[in-house]
């Protein structure tokens, strides 16, 4: 099961109010995005605190335990590998997200969770992946619990995405997302509610990757943890 964007359901995010960008703020450095950084800023995370926690609940469902995996691709410029939720799902279909989904009974851990679903989403073997730690806990407007599991990527793993679920699978420069000037911020009213969330859209050759809701959010809580 592929984790939801977990935002309202609007015909098309692009249209809605964009009330700012975050270019004042600065990019995590070169230096603090290498391999040997990422592993010490978990082995030794500073105090911070996460920007986006919980989004106002537009669902009436039990709250669910989730995990996602955030998969930083160790290329010769860090990349974070995304999937795009294929167009027949019930919920959120289309959307940009982390490999990831619903805590099983017999997951031990969140961890667990998240490789177990990146394994079935879009074959990728925990033998290539190298768990940093987790952020802290998100919740969304439909009521999953999500836990994100920060891990590095070995380049030659092979992919193999589950059709069913996942459309497309992609990468995005970790540069690019840790980057506030790429970071949007949107505003809409739905069922009397006002609501604001993030976006980074990312231009892929000719195709726009329009990355927005909890997974957005979650990123922002990544880029606030690595510039602390």
């Amino acid at each position: 099961m592929s984790a939801p964007a977990a935002m309202p359901p609007v015909a098309d995010p692009r249209q809605a109010q964009l009330i700012g960008r975050d270019g004042h703020l600065p990019a995590v450095p070169p230096q603090a995005r290498t391999p040997d950084a990422l592993r010490r800023r978990f082995a030794l995370p500073p105090l911070w605190e996460p920007e986006v926690v919980r989004e106002k609940r537009f669902s009436d469902r039990q709250p669910a335990d989730a995990a996602v995996l955030v998969p930083i691709v160790l290329r010769s410029e860090p990349t974070v590998l995304l999937t795009e939720r294929t167009a027949h799902l019930s919920t959120h279909s289309g959307q940009v997200a982390f490999p990831g989904g619903k805590r099983d009974a017999g997951d031990a851990s969140a961890q667990a969770t998240a490789l177990r679903e990146a394994q079935e989403e879009v074959g990728l073997a925990s033998s290539h992946v190298e768990v940093l730690g987790t952020l802290p806990v998100y919740v969304t407007g439909t009521a999953f619990v999500i836990t994100p599991v920060v891990a590095l990527v070995d380049p030659g793993a092979r992919l193999q995405p589950n059709p069913g679920e996942v459309a497309d699978v992609f990468e995005v420069p970790l540069a690019f997302l840790l980057d506030p000037a790429n970071h949007e911020r949107h505003a809409m009213v739905w069922n009397g509610v006002a609501r604001e969330w993030f976006a980074m859209p990312y231009q892929d050759g000719a195709r726009q990757r329009y990355i927005w809701g909890a997974t957005a959010g979650m990123l922002r809580n990544l880029y606030r943890f690595l510039s602390a």
